[in-house]
């Protein structure tokens, strides 16, 4: 707990949507990550099964998150988030105990490099 690791940021979820709430602005968040040579099949098989617990501390967070999804292609990962409020899923991912279990499981298959949140660049709607 009390951990910030913005390399995890969003290696929890495969895909999770909550119901949105009415009037709420909502906010993208993206990240990009690689996964460590040979760890690729590790990487899908770990999101088959993600914990409830993690599900729940992101669904049960302030953050409203409305939609989460992560891609893979060729060992390099692709996250995308619709929410109300990043700072509140960041808190989650510093002092989430399931946070802190689900980081213990990617280590050896997520390669550290640093922050991986993405900068919108581009949005047609």
């Amino acid at each position: 707990a009390g951990r910030e690791s913005p390399r995890t940021i969003i290696l929890s979820v495969s895909t999770c949507l909550a119901e949105p709430t009415v009037g709420a602005a909502v906010e993208r968040v993206a990240f990009h990550l690689r996964i460590r040579e040979g760890e690729r099949e590790t990487y899908r098989r770990e999101h088959e099964n993600v914990p409830e617990a993690l599900e729940r501390a992101y669904l049960d967070s302030e953050a409203g998150i409305e939609t989460y999804s992560v891609f893979e292609h060729d060992g390099h990962v692709f996250g995308y988030l619709e929410l109300e409020d990043p700072d509140a899923i960041r808190a989650v991912m510093a002092e989430s105990d399931a946070q802190a279990d689900w980081e213990e499981v990617m280590e050896p298959i997520a390669a550290d490099e640093g922050s991986q949140w993405m900068d919108e660049v581009y949005r047609m709607v």
